[in-house]
């Protein structure tokens, strides 16, 4: 695939994930205005954390993996895709009926397990009743998760990827009328919960039922498909259970601060929007890419592709990380500090947000370099990785938090993660040169850092000089970081071209392409 094509694809995808990314940022700072990192943040976060994290650890990261390939090839083969949808539909209704009933009557438990910390004082039990009240969520998005599969199949992108959009919206309306009405806000947020899921859940049932898959519940056929299903499926389940271990660790560290949760949650969402926008994008992309050239024994397309793949996250991210270390404090008190924020929240919050900028190209680089093993039908090796990843991440956060409290499950998923980048570009040197970057990375690797530099030099000189119109309240403070924004980015392309840190006129060519 040549070079514009890939990153053209790159955009494309992040675009849809941007706007998704943005709205659940604009939820995220009415949630800051109105209910600041105090008891009812805290609980509800943890409440919400609690149905997302079993989503991802079943329907999107193992299930999915295994049910959308298996879809795909009997599409294509004029096999019986509707029988297995309806069958895998079936099966996991039964598993997450009974899974929300019991994780309902155990959300004691549930929340113990995940802040301990809480026990003891208010948000302990204001955690507990939202848990209980939105934690059938599971339930709707996990189902969401296979409709979303079917369609991709088809090729309807824009149903499954208005999902989350749909979501953001509909708190952000909720929020809105509570405060109009005068409604208890946590309430509102804990019963938005279901209520989001049932409208995710009939965006993309009615958008199958019109393509002719109606999926209903029912008594599932333990068919030999359905067997294979749950045996491709388990690894995966595996894997992604390292993940949210990592991240209940960092909530159990944070939970024994009061306000560490709502900090990190909150500068959990700022690092989130480009590492979603540009991870998301480069994962969704250069997996197929990498399969076909690797299929196919085009070993040097392989390399281009991996090699440019790399260079656009190094291009995108290395800058963002400067910025988001330089200008923690800036970004935070501008767009959270208003309502029920205090100055102590913007100094935890932005500590927060540096140490995970410090880790921003490690999770993009994730991105480039699993699709190498993946590729390959390699899922072994990035499952002990990140196992040793499981363990650097719980003894820092674990180790550190005597010594810096609750910025130790920070810093260590940034410390984690680099471990994880380690791992995986050691175990890459046996698969070739397919596997290493060509020269042209590295011309311009040490440009794109070199001009990162200049421009984390530049944002911290303008912020000083601006700190008087960044600390005005109203729009001042708005145009402020925006003109600091806008000049680091306007700094790093134009120097950036002087250099050659990327292709002026493959910029111009991709962007064209774009619009057309």
């Amino acid at each position: 695939m040549k070079p514009i094509r890939l990153v053209r694809g790159f955009l494309t995808v992040g675009g849809w994930t941007f706007g998704s990314r943005l709205l659940g940022f604009v939820r995220d700072m009415m949630m800051a205005a109105y209910l600041g990192s105090g008891p009812v943040a805290e609980a509800f976060l943890v409440a919400f954390s609690l149905p997302n994290m079993f989503r991802r650890f079943f329907a999107e990261g193992a299930f999915n993996m295994a049910f959308v390939p298996m879809f795909a090839k009997k599409l294509e083969g004029g096999e019986d895709a509707l029988g297995f949808a309806r069958d895998a539909f079936k099966a996991l209704t039964a598993v997450l009926l009974l899974f929300t009933i019991l994780g309902t009557l155990a959300m004691p438990w549930l929340v113990w397990a995940m802040a301990s910390g809480f026990a003891g004082d208010a948000r302990f039990d204001l955690a507990v009743l939202y848990g209980q009240i939105g934690f059938s969520y599971i339930l709707f998005i996990s189902l969401v998760a296979l409709l979303s599969g079917v369609l991709n199949a088809f090729g309807h992108f824009t149903e499954a990827s208005l999902v989350p959009v749909l979501m953001n919206v509909i708190f952000i309306l909720a929020m809105a009328l509570a405060d109009y009405a005068g409604w208890d806000m946590g309430l509102t947020l804990a019963w938005t919960v279901p209520v989001t899921g049932v409208a995710q859940f009939a965006l993309t049932w009615v958008s199958a039922h019109r393509l002719g898959y109606t999926l209903l519940p029912g008594i599932p056929r333990f068919s030999p498909d359905l067997k294979r299903l749950l045996i491709i499926a388990g690894p995966a389940v595996l894997a992604g259970g390292v993940v949210q271990v990592n991240l209940i660790v960092g909530r159990q560290v944070a939970s024994f601060t009061e306000g560490a949760v709502a900090w990190l949650s909150y500068a959990d969402r700022l690092y989130q929007l480009p590492l979603g926008v540009v991870g998301i994008a480069i994962g969704t992309v250069l997996l197929p890419v990498l399969s076909r050239h690797l299929r196919a024994g085009e070993h040097d397309q392989a390399r281009n592709s991996f090699s440019r793949g790399a260079e656009f996250a190094l291009f995108l991210t290395l800058p963002a990380a400067v910025a988001l270390v330089v200008i923690a404090t800036p970004l935070v008190s501008v767009l959270y500090d208003r309502g029920a924020w205090r100055p102590e929240d913007t100094t935890a919050t932005a500590l927060v947000l540096a140490a995970y900028g410090l880790g921003l190209p490690a999770f993009v680089l994730h991105k480039v370099l699993q699709p190498l093993y993946y590729a390959r039908e390699d899922s072994r090796s990035p499952f002990r990785f990140a196992l040793v990843s499981m363990g650097v991440n719980a003894a820092f956060a674990i180790g550190m938090m005597p010594v810096m409290g609750f910025v130790a499950a920070a810093l260590a998923t940034t410390v984690s993660g680099w471990v994880m980048v380690g791992q995986l570009w050691w175990g890459a040197r046996k698969m070739g040169d397919a596997a290493r970057p060509d020269a042209r990375f590295w011309r311009r690797l040490w440009r794109i850092a070199l001009v990162s530099g200049v421009m984390g030099v530049q944002l911290w000189v303008t912020a000083d000089w601006l700190a008087p119109q960044l600390a005005q309240p109203g729009g001042v403070r708005w145009g402020a970081l925006g003109l600091l924004c806008g000049s680091g980015i306007a700094l790093y392309f134009a120097l950036g071209a002087a250099l050659g840190a990327y292709g002026l006129g493959e910029l111009k060519g991709m962007l064209r392409r774009r619009r057309g």
